[in-house]
């Protein structure tokens, strides 16, 4: 059974997110999603996400693609890797912050984890959750 591993912050689940889960569960037989804290959001994007972490998840575990959605750590945010031992990670076009340290963090902690970075989005120019936050004054 192949496990797929996808992470971001979801704040407003839009068909972009639809898009990268769709194609992230190809590579596998489940799609397990983290949720990134609260605190984390703000500790990246400098700002606190419209949706709180207790929202953001229940949005997620409720669609159907996605096996399972869980919070990511407090703290040592590779740890929830460790834990779920996915088969894939899927990184999306536009993630960054988490990706500029992933492989290494693997082969620190010893996991075996194929990497997939896609390198395009569903519609970026509509679909994005800034574009769509700052559509409606959010």
């Amino acid at each position: 059974m192949q496990r797929v591993l996808v992470f971001g912050t979801f704040d407003v689940v839009h068909p972009g997110h639809i898009h990268l889960f769709k194609e992230a569960k190809k590579f596998g037989d489940e799609l397990f999603v983290v949720v990134a804290r609260d605190e984390t959001v703000l500790k990246i994007k400098g700002k606190l996400p419209l949706h709180d972490e207790k929202e953001r998840l229940r949005q997620v575990n409720s669609l159907d693609v996605v096996n399972k959605a869980v919070l990511g750590n407090k703290g040592d945010k590779f740890k929830v890797i460790e834990k779920l031992k996915p088969n894939i990670i899927c990184i999306g076009y536009d993630q960054n912050s988490f990706n500029n340290t992933l492989q290494e963090e693997l082969l620190k902690r010893n996991l075996s984890v194929k990497i997939i970075k896609f390198d395009k989005g569903h519609l970026p120019e509509v679909y994005k959750s800034s574009k769509i936050k700052n559509k409606f004054g959010l």
